[in-house]
């Protein structure tokens, strides 16, 4: 069960799967609901603080390397273009939604570059952020929780 539970808390810090996996992986293997979903989303709003630490002190000097530099600018464009519309039309609300959604592409990797682009607020950012995240969570909780009742 401690496996498991670890395992679910990496796959919601990895920018492949976020709590989307991390909490249904945890809950088939049998990990209690409560804490997995916990677990989960804690690990999840820690991406946004390690992200922000990477684009605003890591990025800069990684950036003068031409593979990074071309790899950075792709999901940069990436971000702005899913995200973008709803950023700046809606703003703090724009970053919730899109973070909320819980699809590929989606989540809080991406908010947070989206974030970071168009110059919001950090407080503002982490709590559009981890409000989106809670949202996707209890999404995705709740899915879940009926597939293994069987509904």
């Amino acid at each position: 069960m401690h496996k498991d539970l670890i395992i679910a808390i990496l796959w919601s810090l990895s920018p492949f799967g976020e709590a989307k996996v991390g909490i249904p992986y945890g809950m088939y293997q049998g990990v209690n609901e409560y804490l997995v979903f916990i677990a989960c989303f804690l690990a999840n709003v820690l991406v946004f603080p390690l992200m922000m630490f990477f684009l605003e002190h890591i990025n800069r000097y990684l950036v003068k390397w031409r593979f990074y530099k071309k790899s950075a600018v792709y999901v940069g464009q990436r971000a702005k273009k899913g995200s973008g519309g709803k950023v700046q039309k809606y703003g703090f609300l724009g970053i919730v939604l899109f973070v909320m959604v819980p699809l590929p592409g989606t989540g809080v990797y991406a908010g947070t570059i989206a974030a970071y682009l168009f110059k919001m607020k950090k407080r503002e950012a982490f709590t559009a952020n981890t409000i989106g995240i809670f949202l996707s969570s209890v999404i995705v909780w709740v899915t879940t929780l009926v597939s293994l009742e069987g509904v």
